[in-house]
């Protein structure tokens, strides 16, 4: 086997890093190291907030001034679940078939790794930017809360006075090839529960009783009339209930009140107050309406959307050079850390093949992680040309 290229080494050692959220397990440490010896400034802060787990978060920078280049992402990784069912240990990072195996291995562990390899080539080649920076935010609080993370590095950074042009996110973005996509942007995600009372009864007693199932099916239909038809980079906002429960397990008894759970997946024709209000409207509409109770929770995933121009044109122009496929401009898909970083300066996503994000046996192609950190490297001669 020939040997690994350093952004290919660089996803082995993070993967080996058992780092579930929120723990660290050592990925900071590693990444510190690899940083500090060419001249970056690393800090490595710990937020925290009642009721949560605390998070350690790593920031680098070299360079001065504008503009500056950032780098995101994060290295911790979602739980293994059955750790039997997994062909090799899942924090084994082997080598296998020229592919890395392990959890984070695709996300987003070689996003993160083929970054740091491209500023280093990059600086090893051309040395620091003379005009202008290179920074890295790397969390470990993506996968799950999203509390401790980067929407907290981010507001640390600015109170220290930094301040960003433009950011490429290493998420896996790819869903069949290296170059087929690229995320300019994210549908925002709302969820709520529609609560209905009844009077509870006897089933051969209708009259006595009123069940609140009969009122949430008129009340889940209005819902689920179309919100919109889509615009122009983003498919039309869908509305899904996920779960629909009376509490009640007797056949004969009419329940007392039912809950039905929803998420909605939005496109940048609603904010998430725009889009309650919308709700709230349709329910109020319906005649005989049964007596609910509708509850939106607060949501920090806004849609948002990066429009094509000078830097989107740069980060395509660099994955079709590298890949001769010209990536399309996508919003699909779930959040990402992007919708914090979108209030900060320009950022879109790229990343590897996400076929194995989250599944039992995850891997990367080695030859995807060497292709994305030649991308990454282009992009950055690029920006600084």
């Amino acid at each position: 086997m020939s040997a690994l290229s350093r952004a290919a080494r660089m996803t082995r050692d993070l993967v080996t890093c058992a780092s579930v959220t929120p723990n660290e397990g050592g990925t900071l440490t590693l990444i510190e190291g690899w940083l500090k010896p060419y001249g970056f400034e690393v800090h490595r802060p710990v937020f925290s907030q009642d009721g949560t787990y605390d998070v350690e978060n790593l920031y680098a920078r070299i360079g001065s001034g504008a503009p500056c280049l950032v780098f995101a992402g994060h290295t911790d990784v979602v739980p293994v679940g059955d750790e039997a069912r997994w062909s090799e240990p899942p924090f084994s990072g082997a080598v296998i078939n020229g592919e890395i195996c392990g959890r984070g291995a695709c996300d987003m562990k070689s996003g993160v790794a083929a970054s740091i390899a491209a500023v280093l080539d990059h600086i090893d080649a051309h040395g620091i930017p003379e005009k202008g920076s290179i920074a890295f935010l790397i969390t470990g609080d993506e996968e799950a809360d999203a509390i401790n993370g980067t929407v907290k590095l981010l507001a640390w950074a600015k109170a220290r006075g930094e301040r960003f042009d433009a950011c490429i996110l290493g998420e896996p973005t790819c869903p069949e090839t290296m170059g087929d996509m690229m995320k300019i942007g994210r549908r925002g995600s709302l969820s709520g529960d529609l609560v209905v009372a009844g009077v509870q009864g006897h089933v051969a007693y209708p009259h006595l009783a009123r069940n609140p199932i009969d009122g949430l099916m008129r009340l889940m239909s209005v819902l689920k009339e179309p919100l919109d038809t889509g615009t122009a980079h983003f498919s039309p906002t869908n509305l899904e209930f996920t779960s629909v429960d009376t509490g009640n397990g007797a056949r004969n008894v009419i329940p007392g009140a039912i809950t039905a759970k929803f998420n909605i997946r939005f496109n940048d024709t609603w904010t998430s107050q725009t889009l309650e209000a919308e709700l709230r409207r349709r329910l109020a509409g319906v005649n005989d309406a049964p007596d609910f109770t509708l509850v939106c929770h607060p949501t920090n995933a806004e849609a948002f959307l990066t429009r094509p121009g000078p830097f989107v044109d740069l980060v395509a122009g660099a994955v079709e050079a590298e890949t001769g496929r010209k990536p399309q401009l996508s919003t699909t898909g779930g959040t990402s850390d992007a919708r914090f970083i979108q209030a900060y300066c320009l950022v879109i996503e790229f990343g590897v093949v996400g076929k194995t994000m989250h599944k039992t046996d995850e891997r990367v192609a080695i030859s995807d992680v060497d292709m994305l950190a030649a991308i990454y490297g282009r992009a950055i001669r690029a920006y600084f040309a």
